[in-house]
C-alpha cells in the first residue's frame, strides 16, 4: 500500500478524535496499529496527537518498523512502556483528554500512565478504529477480492478429494496447505464438520471419516495482504434425503433474502431479521443460533455486526458476510456464507462458488 493511504487514515482518525473532543489517542491493538501505520508486528504502541505522532516498540522491531511504519516518529527502546511515558511527557499538556482502546490497553500500563500524568484526562474509547476500518478503501477491497477469488479456487481444488472414508482433518489440512501455498495462509482454522458434527457452528475437525448421507459443513478461506475472506458451503455425500433437501433449501432461501435486503442505509439488525424470518417461518427458528453476519478485513470478525442487536447502519464499502444456518443436535447442520460489498443500490457478492446443493 502507498504511504498516502496511511496518511489519509491518520488524518481521518484525527478528525474523528476532534469530533469527540479528544486531544489524542494511544493505540495498542495490533490490528489497529497495522491499519493506521502499516506495522505488522505483534508488539508496539502508537501515540497520535494533533500535530505529532509516535510509533513506539522495542529492539526486536527496529528494522521492521523502519521498513513498514508510515507517518510516525519511531522510538525504539528496551522498555516500550518507559518510552511511551517519555513521549507523553514531552508532548501531552496538563488537562489534555487522551483516549485509549479500553479493550486492549493493559491495566499495568494504564496505572503507570495515571500515576505519571495525573493531570491528563484518560478516556476509554470503544470502536473508534474499528468503525474507521469498517468502511473499506480501494486497496482493501482489492485485497479482499483477491482473497475471495483464491478461496473459491481452492475450494474447487479440494472438493473432489471428499469421499467416503476420508476424514475431516484430511480435508481441513488440504485446505490450509493450499492457502499457505497460494495466498498468505488461512484466514482462520478451517472448519470441516460432517454428519452430527455439523451441528456445531464452530466445530473443530476430527478423525471422523465421512459417511454416505453426510452433510459436510466447510467453512474455510484464504488471507491476502492481511485481509480475510470467509466462505461456507455445505455439500452432501451421496443422495440427499427429503429432510436434507428441505433444510438446505430453507437456508439457501434465507441467505438470498439477506443478500437481497443488503444495501447502504439499512440497519444491520434488519438484515438479521430478514434472514431469521425465513428460517422461523420454515419451522426451524430455534436452530438458527448465531448472527446473520459480520464485517471482515484485517480481522475475521470485525465491524459491523449483523445480529439481533446490531445497531450499526450499513454504509457503502462495508464488506460483510451473510451466513445463516440451521443446526440440529445429533443430526447435523447447514450453513451458506458469502462475502459482499455494500453499495448504495444493493450489494456485490464476491464469492463465485455455487450455492446449489452439491451432491458428491
Amino acid at each position: 500500500m502507498s504511504e498516502n493511504i496511511y496518511f489519509k487514515r491518520q488524518e481521518k482518525l484525527k478528525s474523528v478524535l476532534g469530533k469527540v473532543n479528544l486531544d489524542g489517542m494511544i493505540i495498542t491493538n495490533p490490528t489497529s496499529l497495522r491499519y493506521i501505520s502499516g506495522f505488522t508486528g505483534s508488539s508496539a504502541t502508537c501515540l497520535i496527537l494533533e500535530k505529532k505522532q509516535y510509533f513506539i516498540s522495542d529492539g526486536r522491531y527496529d528494522f521492521q518498523s523502519k521498513k513498514q511504519v508510515k507517518g510516525f516518529e519511531i522510538i525504539i527502546g528496551s522498555d516500550p512502556h518507559i518510552e511511551i511515558l517519555r513521549a507523553q511527557k514531552n508532548m501531552i499538556s496538563a488537562g489534555a483528554r487522551i483516549g485509549f482502546e479500553g479493550e486492549y490497553l493493559t491495566v499495568e500500563l494504564f496505572k503507570k500512565m495515571q500515576a505519571k500524568f495525573p493531570a491528563v484526562k484518560w478516556e476509554s474509547t470503544s470502536l473508534i478504529l474499528e468503525n474507521l476500518q469498517a468502511v473499506k478503501d480501494a486497496s482493501e477491497i482489492d485485497a479482499l477480492r483477491t482473497a475471495v477469488a483464491v478461496t473459491d479456487e481452492i475450494y474447487s481444488q479440494v472438493l473432489p478429494l471428499i469421499k467416503k472414508g476420508v476424514t475431516e482433518k484430511f480435508i481441513a489440512n488440504a485446505l490450509a496447505s493450499r492457502y499457505r501455498e497460494q495466498a498468505d495462509g488461512e484466514a482462520y482454522a478451517p472448519i470441516v464438520a460432517a454428519g452430527p458434527n455439523g451441528a456445531l457452528p464452530h466445530a473443530v475437525p476430527t478423525d471422523r471419516p465421512f459417511e454416505k448421507g453426510d452433510f459436510i459443513v466447510i467453512d474455510a478461506a484464504a488471507k491476502v495482504g492481511g485481509y480475510h475472506a470467509d466462505m461456507t458451503r455445505t455439500p452432501v455425500l451421496g443422495p440427499p434425503s427429503d429432510k436434507q433437501r428441505e433444510i438446505y433449501g430453507l437456508v439457501k432461501k434465507s441467505q438470498q433474502a439477506g443478500l437481497d435486503a443488503s444495501r447502504a442505509g439499512i440497519p444491520c439488525k434488519e438484515i438479521d431479521a430478514v434472514t431469521r424470518a425465513v428460517i422461523t417461518e420454515g419451522g426451524y427458528g430455534l436452530y438458527f443460533n448465531h448472527g446473520t453476519g459480520h464485517g471482515i478485513g484485517l480481522e475475521i470478525h470485525a465491524q459491523p455486526r449483523l445480529g439481533k442487536l446490531g445497531d450499526h447502519i450499513l454504509e457503502a464499502n462495508n464488506v460483510v458476510t451473510i451466513e445463516p444456518g440451521i443446526y440440529l443436535e445429533g443430526w447435523g447442520g447447514v450453513r451458506i456464507e458469502d462475502d459482499i460489498i455494500i453499495t448504495d443500490m444493493g450489494c456485490e457478492v464476491l464469492n463465485k462458488t455455487t450455492k446449489e446443493l452439491v451432491i458428491l
